[in-house]
């Protein structure tokens, strides 16, 4: 009896034609006037339900949502091929274009990359890890050039951990290394530069004014600007990361606890499955 291995199985392979379409579509997005949220998804089910909404032009995995979802611990401990392939399923179960979290490009930038477009993502985020420059550099020009080879216009959404990882340094150090790194990044053809962190309304200014209008990409954390204001200041994208997942978590568990004190399912399900 045949079995199939669930880390390689595989569903039908990206049209290369419709990679390259929605490849140039996300380019536009994210240079557009209009700012750009795509919203977190783990799986194809969370994958077409956002896809389904008017509101909804583009959407972005969340790897620490992926491999939570298979059991994995965040920080590229899932193994690539299966990432990748769930990544590749929700490209293919969608009509909007896809960007994928490929974490730090598990040691080999420029071949995730072109296996990622092999799946039908194009666009990325990837992380610089606070390594020294030059390496960090690297890795975004092996991940341009990899995208460039493959003929598919890809919209490198190059990550850098000045705040995650700047520890207690203060918060001027960190606004310049990222403004750095970000325009070293966009030097070697990064479409733009995610800087994830809490960052207040001066702190995303800084960084708009250093890195440039419509180069900077956020996570919509707490003390973050509202959509409408990120929009004025000359963010290119906002997107959400792993708390839409654990939003739907905790959703469940509440449901759950309502269920076993004696309550019943609500009314108004939408049948989304």
């Amino acid at each position: 009896m045949t079995t199939t291995d669930p880390t390689t199985a595989r569903t039908d392979p990206a049209d290369p034609a419709a990679t390259a379409e929605r490849g140039a579509l996300l380019r536009r997005l994210h240079e557009a006037s209009e700012l750009l949220q795509v919203v977190n998804v783990w799986d194809v089910v969370s994958a077409r339900a956002v896809a389904g909404l008017p509101g909804t032009r583009a959407l972005a995995t969340a790897s620490h949502s992926i491999a939570a979802t298979f059991g994995y611990p965040d920080g590229e401990r899932i193994p690539r091929a299966l990432m990748l392939d769930m990544a590749g399923r929700i490209a293919r179960a969608v009509d909007v274009p896809v960007s994928a979290d490929l974490e730090a490009g598990y040691g080999d930038a420029g071949e995730t990359i072109r296996l990622a477009i092999a799946e039908g993502i194009v666009g990325a985020n990837l992380e610089d890890e606070l390594k020294p420059l030059p390496d960090a550099v690297a890795a975004v020009r092996a991940a341009v050039a990899a995208a460039d080879a493959e003929g598919v216009p890809f919209a490198l959404n190059a990550r850098t951990d000045a705040f995650l990882r700047g520890g207690g340094r203060p918060v001027a150090e960190s606004v310049a290394d990222a403004i750095e790194r970000g325009r070293a990044f966009l030097d070697e053809g990064a479409t733009c530069v995610f800087v994830p962190g809490n960052l207040g309304e001066s702190v995303v200014a800084d960084l708009v004014a250093g890195i440039g209008e419509r180069r900077v990409s956020l996570i919509g954390l707490p003390d973050v600007p509202p959509p409408a204001r990120l929009a004025e200041l000359g963010v290119a994208r906002l997107s959400y990361g792993p708390y839409t997942q654990r939003v739907v978590l905790g959703t469940l568990q509440d449901l759950a606890t309502s269920l076993y004190d004696g309550g019943v399912l609500p009314s108004g399900i939408r049948p989304l499955n």
